[in-house]
């Protein structure tokens, strides 16, 4: 197969929390039916996603959405890329938030059976590379009037192995 074409990506991302990212976004899609994070912030030290949720989640929720993620992480899923055609990809991942200029073949990174998405950063090759995830802080702004969600802040870090 020939070797595609993609956008050029101008960020340099540590690897496990960029993994560890896509695992919460998965967990958050399951566990809340909203979409991925709309806002991410992902660095070495620590991070953060932003979700458009109806309500701010309860204590209990945000310990499930962490033993969750440390779940799967500890589930030693392999990572994996392929890539295909837009058009296919589309049929089993979210690509609104692909920029306009998007490639027509996409790079599809699946983590285990837990997770696809379109991206073109870099990730550990199984789960067992990631450290534990602990949920640090998270903050609720509620819907403003005529909408119908608020924006959920969570910060999150990786431990020391």
């Amino acid at each position: 197969m020939e070797q595609p074409i993609l956008n050029d990506h101008n960020k340099q991302e540590y690897p496990p929390m960029h993994t560890a990212e896509h695992i919460l976004n998965a967990t958050m899609v399951k566990m809340f039916g909203c979409p991925r994070s709309r806002n991410a912030h992902i660095e070495r030290k620590k991070s953060k996603c932003d979700y458009l949720l109806e309500r701010e989640p309860s204590a209990a929720e945000i310990n499930a959405i962490e033993e969750r993620v440390n779940e799967i992480i500890s589930s030693n899923l392999p990572v994996s890329i392929e890539f295909m055609p837009r058009e296919e990809a589309a049929s089993i991942v979210d690509l609104s938030k692909l920029p306009e200029d998007a490639s027509q073949t996409l790079r599809i990174v699946r983590i285990g059976d837990y997770d696809a998405c379109a991206c073109i950063g870099a990730h550990v090759s199984n789960t067992s590379e990631i450290a534990p995830f602990k949920i640090i802080s998270a903050d609720f702004t509620a819907p403003q009037a005529g909408e119908q969600t608020g924006r959920w802040r969570l910060r999150f870090k990786l431990l020391e192995k």
